[in-house]
This record gives structure tokens, C-alpha cells and sequence, in this order.
């Protein structure tokens, strides 16, 4: 066939699939404003779903006027099958891209009905698990596309079909390679399904006060309080001992504690506590106490227990207390500092004799 005439069948099929590829898209439109007629929500859709859908739609319109128009038969025996492998191949490329894209919206409509409903720890479990439950199937749909993909060709075939003759070898071989992988991977899948940790969770990791951040399959973000991310192994949170303060509710309970003199006016003290928590910000007014636990040496240990709504608004009141009660001390009761008393007994000549003998 002439090559004016390729050119033009080949012109003609990518026009009719730019032409479907544009319908799709402005059905995809319709079809967010018939859903809701909200234009954020509108462009909030149509934005991630927009370029896989008209590829799709574009491959797939290729591959039916690339028939039609007889081009696959005008490219001979060699070009046909060419054209129409790459063209199976992206079309299981853009529908892979399109499924991972439906996730992610189907996952950030279910966040945002949850967190406008529950602010707390319902909200913050939904979502950790439906963060991880997108990340696990949008790896089952990589993985599915690509051998997809890989089986189009005879000789990849061929070759899969010698490897599950010896699924028992490559499986062992492939485990043991991988063994710390899957480890994490398991470990990640453990602690969405048992519930252990949750974004946003206040933590105590390797000494250290955070928030977890992300959790993925492999390893857990921590945010310190300092602003530092701590990187963990997903095995971490399952093998090792960690303090959970939002397990079960993000209320906690903190405790500062003080080392004054003996003469420390404690009534006074909680009556200074109170006016301190009177009106604070950050205190919820669940509780509060100021206790002596400890009377030991030159020293008096006050302890002073405040709550919170969560571990952030917990840390802040902690170090504002602890300021204002040194403060008050400093300034109303200087003689209730931390001092060190010296007692000097006068001895006589005998005495003093005796310790030179």
C-alpha cells in the first residue's frame, strides 16, 4: 500500500480515537455534576480521573477504528501484530492507571466523610486502615497489570509456565531473598488489622515523644516533637515495647513534677494550680491534682497531674505550669526554693584534742 495512503488510515483512526477520547472526558464532567453539583467536589473528581480516562478511552478507540478503517491489515504480517501487542499494552497500562486513580478518590471520599463526621479516634482509625487498604491494592493491580503485560508475548508464556514447574524452588529461593520484606509487610498488615497504632496517634518511641505521621507496608513515620521524622521498621511496632498515649482515646493525663524546700506552703500552692488552670486553653478540665510524693533529704517533691485532649495541648500545659508554679515560687515564697542546709556544732578543746589524736 502506498505510503500516503497509511498515512491516512493511521490519520483517521487517531482522529476518531481523539474525538472518543474527548466524548469520555466530557462524559466523565456530566457524570461528577449529575453525582454532585458542588464545583469543588466536581473538579476534585475530574482532575485525577481525567488523563486516565481519555487514554483509555483513546487506546481503546484506536484499537476499534484501526480495525475498522483496515489499517492493522494495510501495516502486512510484521507491523499488524506489532500495532496491535502495544496496543493490548497500553490498554492495560491505562486501565491499571485509571483502577489506582479510582482508588485514590473512592479512599479521600471515605476520609473526607469520616473526618467531617468524627474528628477523633474513629476518624483517625478509618483512616490508617483505608490509607494502607489503598496502598496493598493498588500494589495487587501494578502487579496484576504487569504480568498482564508480561503475558502478551509468547516466549513470557512460555517461561511461566517452566516457573510454576518449579514453584516449589522459586518459591523457597524467592522467600528467603525477600525475607525481610514480607516480614515488614505482614507486620504493616498487622497493625491496621489489630488496631495497635493510628495516624495521628501520640507515641513514645526509642525515648523519643511523637505522632505517628504515615504508616505504610514496610515502615512507620514518627514525628518528633522537635519536628524530626524517626523512620521505623513496620517489625518495630510488633516486636518491641512502646508507649500508646491515644490507644484507646486521645484525653491523657501528664504529670510535672517540682523538688521545693520543707517550708513550701502546699495549700497555697493549690490554690495557685487552680488559678493557673482557670481559664487555660489547653486544659480540658477533666482533672487536675497537686500531691506531696516524696519527703526525702534537704527536699520536698510535688507532683502535679493536669489533663489534656490530646498529647500536643498536654505537652504545652505541662510546660506552662511548670513555669508559672517556679514563677509564683521565685516571686510570693523565695524561702520554698531548693537549698542545702549546713549545721555547725561548736566543740570544745577536749573534743577538738581528740580529733587530732
Amino acid at each position: 500500500m502506498p505510503v500516503l495512503d497509511l498515512l491516512a488510515l493511521a490519520g483517521i483512526a487517531v482522529g476518531v480515537a481523539l474525538v472518543v477520547a474527548a466524548i469520555a472526558s466530557l462524559a466523565l464532567v456530566a457524570g461528577a455534576f449529575a453525582a454532585t453539583r458542588s464545583r469543588a467536589r466536581i473538579a476534585e473528581v475530574r482532575r485525577p480521573l481525567r488523563w486516565p480516562v481519555a487514554t483509555l478511552a483513546f487506546v481503546v478507540a484506536l484499537s476499534v477504528s484501526a480495525g475498522a478503517t483496515g489499517l492493522l491489515e494495510a501495516l502486512g504480517e510484521r507491523g499488524g501484530p506489532v500495532l496491535r501487542q502495544l496496543l493490548v499494552i497500553a490498554g492495560i497500562a491505562a486501565g491499571a492507571w485509571l483502577l489506582v486513580r479510582l482508588l485514590g478518590v473512592a479512599s479521600d471520599a471515605v476520609l473526607r466523610r469520616f473526618s467531617a463526621a468524627d474528628h477523633g479516634r474513629r476518624a483517625r482509625k478509618v483512616a490508617t486502615q483505608v490509607g494502607i487498604l489503598r496502598r496493598v491494592l493498588a500494589v495487587v493491580v501494578v502487579v496484576v497489570a504487569f504480568g498482564a503485560a508480561l503475558f502478551t508475548f509468547e516466549a513470557a508464556r512460555v517461561a511461566g509456565t517452566s516457573l510454576l514447574a518449579s514453584a516449589g524452588l522459586a518459591s523457597l529461593v524467592a522467600g528467603l531473598a525477600a525475607q525481610s520484606l514480607l516480614g515488614n509487610v505482614f507486620a504493616g498488615i498487622q497493625l491496621v488489622a489489630s488496631d495497635a497504632i493510628r495516624v495521628d496517634d501520640v507515641v513514645v518511641v526509642e525515648g523519643e515523644w511523637g505522632t505517628i505521621e504515615e504508616i505504610t507496608l514496610t515502615y512507620v513515620v514518627v514525628r518528633i516533637w522537635d519536628d524530626r521524622r524517626l523512620v521505623l521498621p513496620s517489625t518495630y511496632f510488633t516486636t518491641t515495647p512502646f508507649e500508646n498515649w491515644t490507644r484507646t482515646t486521645s484525653e491523657v493525663m501528664g504529670a510535672v513534677e517540682l523538688d521545693v524546700d520543707w517550708t513550701v506552703p502546699v495549700e497555697a500552692m493549690r490554690e495557685e494550680l487552680a488559678r493557673i488552670l482557670d481559664g487555660h486553653p489547653q486544659w480540658d478540665g477533666r482533672d487536675s491534682a497537686l500531691q506531696v510524693t516524696g519527703a526525702v533529704g534537704g527536699s520536698v517533691r510535688i507532683r502535679v497531674l493536669v489533663t489534656a485532649e490530646d498529647g500536643g495541648a498536654l505537652a504545652g500545659l505541662q510546660h506552662d505550669v511548670r513555669e508559672r508554679l517556679v514563677a509564683w515560687l521565685r516571686e510570693q515564697h523565695p524561702d520554698a526554693m531548693p537549698r542545702q542546709r549546713l549545721a555547725v556544732a561548736e566543740a570544745g578543746p577536749e573534743a577538738l584534742r581528740e580529733v587530732a589524736g
